[in-house]
């Protein structure tokens, strides 16, 4: 790794100002701020950025329904996402707003640019218009019937039950989501960012190895089913910027977004003294990174670098992506108290406990990352507290008691002293690469070894003995430098317990000092480094949460009514109309095992099956992603399918069946599934 002084511009995707800081936030604000401070160690200038993302129509809708402005709304959520991530000692230089006269400043900037280069292209557009809220709806705002399998409350652009993909139009009995009204077509000038101009620039820039290796390859099926042009522009009302020399028209959300990496770097450089273009011009020789989450690879791998393409900026060096986080191997829930606030969090639990964790699992790679609480406690308190603090403690004692605090002026070990020296590069090197996982195993096993020197020395037995006070001091001591040299390699993990480890050690904790031991040197008397982690500490957080939704789910309960006026639980669906043991012995259904399961990119909802149904295979397309976070855990599980059920050619593909599922929707879906010893091809009865 060269020596020479890098210089860094580091971001991390933009919450939304619409909800609070999750533990699904906190894994990519931690592994990009591990990151970031390990390279402030290796002396490298870097700049660390974020922003609230701060538009839309979501904000604007629920700020009218809580009776407050948008820009009420968002900086309430601001002050609250910015105590977050302070709460888990994420080192951001700035932390700003998309609604901002930076943002505003670049936008209009970039915007005027690609017209200018050709670049914007109008065309006018036909969209459902809500006649009592005046005002045109997004997709996901209008509901009704599905135009393929008839199910009733879907969304506008697809169907949560048959998974089809189709038009808001289309749609059977259409209504506003917003006011429930039913809405009129009328037809409005958009405009659109000419994405396909740029395929050439992108396919090559995709594979350049400025993102990994599975979303390189997650773009070219982009590529191969045909860039579009990307709608950038909305219709009043909405919360956003204007798009300048238009009348009543607003940048979608998305156009701006981004952006706003650039406007909190520009606010952060007009209060330091930085120069914006030296990060940002087309020829720039710094570095830029983004640390994003799986589910917006494609706005940072083809909108974002053909936006800066098109307007005379730099491409960043790499985008980083993450999978999603799993509780238990579920994911995140309400109900389970499992999807839970970094807020809770912080009320009862160390955050330190938290980023040693995911560094722990961390890689290089989009895989998500399961949070099993049992594992969280056992690995926090076997980790920091048995075997890292205690390689403290248990030296510390006798060096404030019998020598004033004054360490020996030689290694005891020097070879060993040598050994964990030497694994900095190494370390360094899995830092460097994301491989956070490597890093803290490398680190542990140097831990072992540090307390298995003590162990055979048994200091507590040499100051029983007379005439043994060097041999102490110089054990001892050797142990406190060992400590030193872990807490240096685990500083940008664990910055609060470096800092108090600091404070003990009386001197800084740097990587440029690893090998230089402290002789001579005096430390300060031993004080409780860190607190074993307890499972009452995370029943509390549980607990928390569940009430905390339960509350929630309290003031927004609505009620629904059947065609029979019965009144339902919002929570549940009404039963449908009834039908004859003639119509239910229509369906055939059968045992089908799950040869192979991946997710369908270009759809929210669909995972693709291929299924062995004993004597022939099927495709068949569901729509339960939200549910199978990793669908590859599905492979080889039995599933119970509707196998008489029609062929049906979708956007995506033919569904050769239906599969068999429970739960009221989205993320609460849970795959029927049969007894042991059941097979492929059985019949269900």
């Amino acid at each position: 790794m060269s020596n020479q002084k890098r210089k860094m511009l580091v971001t991390c995707a933009l919450p939304y100002a619409n909800g609070a800081i999750h533990l699904g936030h906190m894994l990519e604000h931690i592994q990009a701020d591990i990151w970031v401070r390990f390279q402030r160690m290796r002396g490298n200038e870097v700049h660390f950025v974020c922003a609230d993302d701060a538009h839309g129509t979501p904000i604007m809708l629920n700020a009218d329904k809580l009776g407050i402005t948008p820009e009420q709304l968002i900086e309430k959520a601001k002050a609250d996402h910015v105590a977050d991530f302070a709460g888990f000692n994420i080192s951001f230089d700035n932390y700003h707003s998309t609604h901002s006269e930076e943002n505003r400043q670049i936008t209009t900037e970039i915007y005027k640019t690609l017209r200018a280069n050709g670049y914007i292209k109008s065309k006018v557009i036909s969209q459902l218009f809500d006649p009592e809220k005046n005002m045109f709806l997004p997709d996901r705002f209008v509901k009704g019937t599905c135009p393929k399998c008839k199910a009733e409350d879907q969304y506008g652009d697809n169907c949560e039950v048959c998974a089809s993909t189709y038009s808001p139009m289309d749609l059977i009995n259409p209504r506003s989501a917003v006011s429930g009204a039913t809405p009129v077509v009328k037809e409005s000038e958009h405009f659109f960012f000419d994405l396909p101009s740029f395929e050439g620039m992108l396919k090559e820039w995709t594979h350049s190895g400025s993102l990994q290796p599975e979303i390189a390859n997650k773009m070219q099926e982009w590529f191969e089913s045909g860039l579009q042009q990307w709608d950038i522009s909305r219709d009043a009302p909405y919360f956003g910027f204007e798009i300048p020399d238009a009348d009543n028209k607003f940048f979608y959300v998305w156009l701006d977004a981004p952006i706003g990496y650039m406007a909190s770097f520009k606010n952060l450089c007009d209060r330091k003294g930085i120069s914006f273009d030296e990060f940002w011009k087309k020829d720039s020789t710094t570095e830029l990174y983004h640390f994003i989450g799986k589910d917006i690879v494609y706005f940072h791998s083809l909108f974002w670098p053909a936006m800066l393409e098109g307007s005379g900026y730099r491409k960043p060096t790499n985008v980083f992506a993450h999978g999603y986080v799993t509780v238990d191997g579920a994911k995140m829930s309400k109900s389970r108290g499992t999807f839970i606030q970094a807020s809770t969090y912080l009320k009862h639990i160390d955050p330190e406990c938290l980023r040693y964790y995911y560094a722990a699992k961390l890689n290089d790679r989009i895989e998500d990352l399961d949070f099993s609480l049992e594992d969280f406690i056992q690995r926090v308190n076997s980790d920091i507290v048995n075997k890292l603090v205690n390689l403290a403690s248990r030296n510390a004692g006798f060096i404030a008691k019998r020598f004033e605090g004054k360490l020996a002026t030689k290694l005891d070990d020097e070879a060993l002293f040598n050994e964990f020296v030497a694994q900095a590069g190494t370390i360094a090197n899995f830092y460097e690469s994301r491989e956070f996982n490597k890093a803290i195993r490398a680190i542990m096993e140097l831990t072992d070894k540090a307390n298995k020197y003590i162990d055979d020395k048994a200091p507590w037995v040499i100051a029983k003995e007379e005439g043994r006070e060097a041999e102490l001091q110089a054990v001892c001591s050797m142990g406190i430098e060992l400590f030193r040299v872990l807490m240096s390699y685990l500083k940008p993990v664990l910055p609060k317990l470096a800092e108090r480890a600091e404070a003990f050690l009386q001197a800084e904790l740097r990587w440029d000092n690893i090998a230089t031991p402290l002789f001579g040197h005096t430390v300060a008397p031993f004080k409780s480094l860190f607190s074993r982690l307890e499972k009452k500490q995370i029943d509390a957080v549980i607990e928390e949460t569940k009430a905390l939704f339960a509350e929630a789910n309290k003031t927004e309960t609505k009620t629904v009514k059947t065609k029979d006026n019965k009144v339902s639980d919002n929570n549940i669906e009404p039963i449908a109309d009834e039908i004859t043991i003639d119509d239910f012995a229509k369906l055939d259904l059968r045992v089908a095992k799950v040869i192979s399961c991946e997710a369908v990119p270009e759809s929210k909802k669909l995972l693709k099956f291929q299924l062995d149904l004993g004597d022939h295979q099927r495709q068949v397309l569901s729509g339960i992603k939200e549910a199978y976070n990793n669908p590859e855990e599905l492979n080889g599980r039995f599933v119970i399918m509707v196998a008489n059920l029609a062929p049906r050619k979708m956007k995506f593909g033919v569904s050769e069946g239906m599969i068999l599922s429970a739960g009221t929707g989205g993320a609460d879906l849970f795959l029927l599934s049969g007894d042991e010893g059941i097979r492929p091809g059985m019949q269900v009865k």
